[in-house]
């Protein structure tokens, strides 16, 4: 679990990834998401939760953001998957959406969602790890995928 200490490796790890994902250096800066990070964890009374995931000397090399929702079709909301690209292909991804389903579970949370941009080069991990595509009101797909029970995640 995320703790507030790690709030300066997070925001420096969201905006690493974000910029790799995108391939740019136009994105929010390490100052901006330390400032949203900084709001995250001073709620009072949270329900969310922050997953990181270090590599073995201690760095952050990966996140989840989950939370509840409070209306909709799925109970709860992926907000943030992110983890460093050297690391991808190895499995830490489906682990990281194991242990975030698990989480989701622990708190009465059945089933999720997650928004990510058309553009994201990562949406077939989505497809691989049993995302089922969403369709917006034209039918089309616009990015979004739910899990109905997040129990098929958990190995």
């Amino acid at each position: 679990d995320a703790v507030a200490a790690d709030i300066p490796a997070l925001a420096e790890l969201h905006v690493t990834t974000w910029n790799a994902t995108y391939n740019t250096n136009s994105g929010p800066t390490v100052g901006t998401r330390a400032w949203q990070w900084n709001q995250v964890f001073a709620k009072p009374n949270r329900r969310d939760f922050v997953l990181v995931l270090e590599d073995r000397n201690g760095r952050l090399i990966g996140f989840t953001w989950g939370k509840p929702n409070d209306s909709g079709e799925f109970e709860g909301n992926l907000s943030k998957i992110y983890l460093r690209w050297e690391n991808q292909g190895l499995g830490l991804g489906r682990g990281m959406m194991a242990e975030t389903a698990r989480r989701f579970l622990e708190r009465g949370i059945h089933s999720f969602n997650l928004f990510a941009e058309r553009s994201n080069p990562t949406l077939g991990f989505y497809d691989r790890v049993g995302g089922e595509r969403l369709l917006d009101d034209r039918g089309q797909f616009d990015g979004a995928y739910g899990w109905r029970d997040v129990r098929k995640l958990i190995p």
